[in-house]
């Protein structure tokens, strides 16, 4: 396993970000990095965050802020993580875990003021709570219900 980091995304990526891949199964959670990039409903201040391995993009996910955000926690210091996915040909190698192990610095490093990341995640998908919540997430029992069904909220203090 190569040298595993998070870089804010840039125009670079583009091109290999095109052939990122999900299963069916998984869009049902999540969407497509460049889809999600290129959304113009998202706030301005979004950081679109890259997981790279050796320099090229496995993972995808966003740190939004606003009107989103509120629906999750009343903390304007948060940032809602949000279409966390990692391609395809790269799942199964721990490497979600380690971006997620990354994200602490690297919302102190590059959101300055941040100082809890939220996220909601369907209560369907078990896969992806169990990787919250070992990457440092907490479940405070509360649950927010949007258009694909229940969804726990969880916290990661920064």
């Amino acid at each position: 396993m190569g040298t595993v980091r998070l870089a804010q995304y840039s125009g670079k990526y583009k091109e290999q970000l095109s052939r990122f891949h999900l299963p069916e199964q998984q869009l049902e959670f999540t969407s497509m990095p460049l889809e999600k990039i290129k959304n113009p409903h998202i706030s301005n201040n979004t950081a679109h965050v890259l997981i790279l391995e050796n320099e090229d993009p496995v993972g995808y996910f966003a740190l939004e802020d606003g009107e989103k955000l509120h629906k999750y926690s009343e903390n304007d210091q948060a940032r809602l993580l949000t279409s966390f996915s990692i391609d395809s040909g790269q799942q199964g190698k721990g490497l979600a875990k380690k971006g997620l192990r990354l994200l602490p610095a690297f919302v102190r490093d590059h959101l300055p003021g941040v100082d809890e990341v939220v996220l909601g995640v369907n209560k369907r998908n078990e896969a992806a709570i169990g990787l919250y919540l070992k990457t440092g997430f907490v479940d405070e029992g509360e649950i927010y219900v949007g258009p694909k069904g229940p969804q726990h909220v969880l916290h990661l203090r920064i």
